[in-house]
């Protein structure tokens, strides 16, 4: 353990170095610093000139084109128009045409089911070749498996070398993102920033069902239950049969999710599973371990044995979940505060007067209700350790920082990428497209799935929106077009409860004891959770669970953790 100890501070160490740097403008000595393996070297400086490249340059871009490799799963949530795919579509037009990079795809896979990750562990396994630079959502086990390979270089040193200084400080928000990346004093992942509370959930309520019925917010999980007990039995679809329940929830993957979610349901108790929660004596501990559990399971069952969430709870995931309210047979789902943007509205498509709307998470019997809150990333940018010229990737990347990401009045993205996706001109003004009027959010297709984000700007720009202040910049105006009036209600929500928000504790990444057994401890927590929500198991069977998790490896995990949390200066 003193090793552990003398890596995180060595990564503390590397992490200040970083910081002090960019607090001085990123500047290295270019004699000393010579990143590329192509002809002309690199300068070292962290600009967004493509001329500080080792590539050729002519007239402000890559000639002849530089080509990035890459490969990408691709998600529901992307669209792209008739003859236009992931491979060739107008961002990647945009990016040669601007910038002389050609973003070539080796291969891309629609990810339903965990295909994208399966394919990269049979890559990984085959030892067949990687593209230049991997981009992924978080999934934790295939990232620590991918990082441990040895595959990658050594991201934080590229960064500090090539960043722009407005990535430097969007990254310098939280400094903690890199922590799951980390090797041996080496940042090897580069993370894909994210909005700050992006994640966090609230309740999304089917507003018209709440009228027919005459119903009042909930404000307690007890008021709540009133509501599902309506939903379920009280025909508010008016079609005469029983054929609707109160909530969807998807737990195949985890009770604490990003749509479909259910671990708010345990924050009303003190808990929130599957993750790590502070123990409130200066150290952390596994959430589905703590007692409260008992309670949360409890609900769970109760509420499966009364109809008011669905039978197939426990095979569906995340999106399969949310089409039970699309479809218009629940009458609550829980996520992100964007989710009308995708895929709320398909609920009107499908259901003649839906209507819906956004409620705040219900506390629970102690007056205090609880939700996951979401790091400030959500993925990272794994670079291959083969790559001939990276610097390439920084010239693209810190393009969409400086120019996208906070756009300036009259810039090229002052109402998005792209003219006739994003944005189009009508009665000779510019108009932000939204989603349904044939809009196409291409920030998707680029190589981080959002282009660039910095955490602090979104979340506090929509909740002022939304209680009527004009915006002031051009980030704000942008998000007055482009948000619905749903999704700026919500993130207000989101915004006044921000003190239930339960971040995960431990963001290193996984210790020696959470490889060799989190295979066996996942399979044994949601085998014996769904047992218990389906009443095959009572309650008690939560007690010889946690018995089962600290001998079979938990207890040692719980140490583990715990040093590294006093490492990196938890309290």
């Amino acid at each position: 353990m003193r090793k552990l100890r003398k890596s995180i501070a060595l990564v503390l160490v590397t992490v200040l170095i970083g910081i002090l740097a960019a607090c001085t403008g990123g500047n290295n000595d270019s004699s000393n610093n010579n990143g590329s393996s192509g002809s002309g070297g690199s300068t070292g400086s962290a600009d967004t000139d493509p001329a500080k490249s080792g590539a050729p340059i002519k007239d402000g871009k890559f000639d002849p084109p530089v080509t990035i490799t890459v490969v990408r799963g691709i998600g529901a949530e992307v669209k792209f128009k008739d003859g236009e795919s992931m491979e060739n579509n107008v961002h990647t037009k945009w990016a040669k045409e601007k910038l002389g990079i050609e973003l070539k795809y080796l291969w891309t896979v629609v990810d339903t089911n965990d295909a994208f990750k399966t394919k990269l562990r049979l890559a990984l396994s085959a030892n067949q070749e990687f593209p230049d630079i991997l981009p992924l959502r978080t999934t934790a086990d295939v990232v620590d498996d991918l990082i441990d390979s040895g595959r990658f270089q050594d991201a934080g040193e590229l960064f500090d070398k090539y960043a722009s200084q407005t990535w430097k400080d969007a990254m310098n928000e939280d400094p903690t993102v890199w922590y799951p990346y980390m090797r041996d004093g080496k940042r090897v992942g580069l993370p894909i920033l994210d909005y700050a509370y992006n994640g966090d959930p609230v309740l999304w309520i089917r507003e018209d069902w709440m009228k027919k019925l005459n119903l009042q917010a909930p404000k307690t999980i007890e008021d709540l239950e009133q509501i599902l007990e309506a939903f379920t039995n009280n025909d508010p679809d008016g079609n005469g049969k029983k054929d609707t329940f109160g909530l969807t929830i998807g737990f195949k993957n985890w009770l604490n999710t990003w749509m479909g979610d259910a671990g708010w349901v345990f924050g009303a108790y003190g808990t929130m599973p599957n993750q790590w929660n502070s123990d409130g004596q200066g150290g952390i501990s596994y959430g589905s371990i703590n007692p409260a559990m008992k309670d949360g399971l409890t609900k769970l069952s109760d509420w499966m044995k009364k109809g008011y969430i669905p039978k197939e709870a426990g095979l569906w995931d995340e999106t399969k979940s949310t089409e039970a309210f699309t479809a218009g047979k629940a009458g609550i789902v829980a996520g992100p505060h964007w989710m009308p943007s995708w895929p709320l509205e398909d609920v009107k498509k499908n259901v003649k007067g839906a209507e819906y709307k956004a409620y705040a998470i219900p506390a629970g019997p102690d007056g205090k209700a609880g939700r996951h809150g979401t790091p400030n990333n959500n993925g990272v940018v794994l670079i291959n350790k083969d790559m001939k010229n990276p610097e390439v990737f920084f010239t693209y990347q810190n393009y969409l920082f400086d120019n996208y990401a906070n756009p300036k009045e009259g810039s090229e993205f002052e109402y998005g990428l792209s003219k006739g996706y994003d944005w189009d001109e009508k009665d000779g003004k510019k108009v932000v497209l939204k989603e349904g009027e044939n809009g196409f959010a291409t920030n998707k297709y680029t190589l981080t799935f959002d282009g660039a984000r910095i955490p602090s700007l979104s979340m506090n720009a929509l909740a002022k929106i939304a209680s009527g202040e004009e915006p002031s910049t051009t980030f704000e105006k942008l998000q007055k077009e482009m948000a619905p009036e749903a999704v700026l209600e919500a993130a207000k929500i989101v915004v006044d409860q921000k003190d239930i928000a339960m971040k995960n504790m431990f963001t290193g990444s996984a210790t020696p004891t959470m490889k060799d057994k989190r295979e066996f401890l996942e399979k044994l927590e949601k085998e014996i959770f769904s047992k218990i929500v389906y009443g095959e198991l009572g309650i008690d069977a939560f007690d010889k669970f946690v018995e089962d998790y600290n001998k079979n490896g938990g207890d040692k995990i719980y140490t583990e953790a715990n040093e590294w949390y006093k490492a990196v200066g938890g309290k």
